[in-house]
């Protein structure tokens, strides 16, 4: 935890990780085993489970759990009050901790506020998941996704610009001028 500001009020638990230039912010609380990477931010409020993964530059908003089974690759941004889960069919009398479901959240993806992410999915790099969204299947990289359940709106760029695509599946970031080729249901930036 060496370089890493952490707040008065949080609770980081030994055998938790937190990178280098870090940002535990008010009433967080990082469980036994967790791994923070570096430059990261975690607003108030924000739970991170035992064993959790959180990669390098990731910003998470004010009230969000990130569940053990939860992985979040470099770069991910998690928007207030967002939710993951981690099992299926939870009943508060049944013990079901072998049955978590692992989520995957690759680099670079954002996930609007008061979206619900259903676990066992993965949201490929760049996705833009919408505020209020409810994911239930994997979201393909630079998808932008909306509604409950989570639709596909069409495409990103990494700098989250809405992408048009021409007749031979090429488009260019409005604001970047970075090109992008669509092949089929996938898009890469070339």
């Amino acid at each position: 935890m060496t370089d890493a500001y952490i707040h008065p009020t949080a609770i980081i638990d030994t055998g938790a990780s937190v990178g280098a230039d870090t940002k535990v912010w008010h009433f967080c609380h990082i469980m036994p085993g967790a791994r923070i990477g570096r430059h990261c931010i975690l607003g108030q409020n924000v739970y991170i489970d035992k064993n959790a993964q959180v990669g390098n530059g990731v910003k998470i908003q004010n009230n969000v759990s990130v569940y053990q089974g939860v992985v979040l690759e470099d770069h991910v941004f998690v928007g207030p009050s967002a939710v993951f889960t981690n099992v299926i069919n939870p009943r508060s009398f049944i013990e079901r901790k072998t049955e978590f479901k692992p989520t995957l959240v690759q680099k670079g993806a954002s996930i609007g506020a008061n979206a619900t992410i259903i676990c066992g999915v993965t949201i490929g790099q760049y996705a833009l998941i919408g505020a209020g969204a409810v994911v239930t299947k994997n979201i393909p990289a630079f998808a932008l996704v909306t509604g409950n359940p989570a639709q596909q709106q069409g495409w990103v760029s990494e700098a989250g610009c809405k992408l048009v695509f021409d007749n031979d599946g090429h488009a260019t970031c409005p604001q970047t001028g970075d090109a992008y080729r669509q092949t089929g249901r996938q898009v890469q930036k070339l």
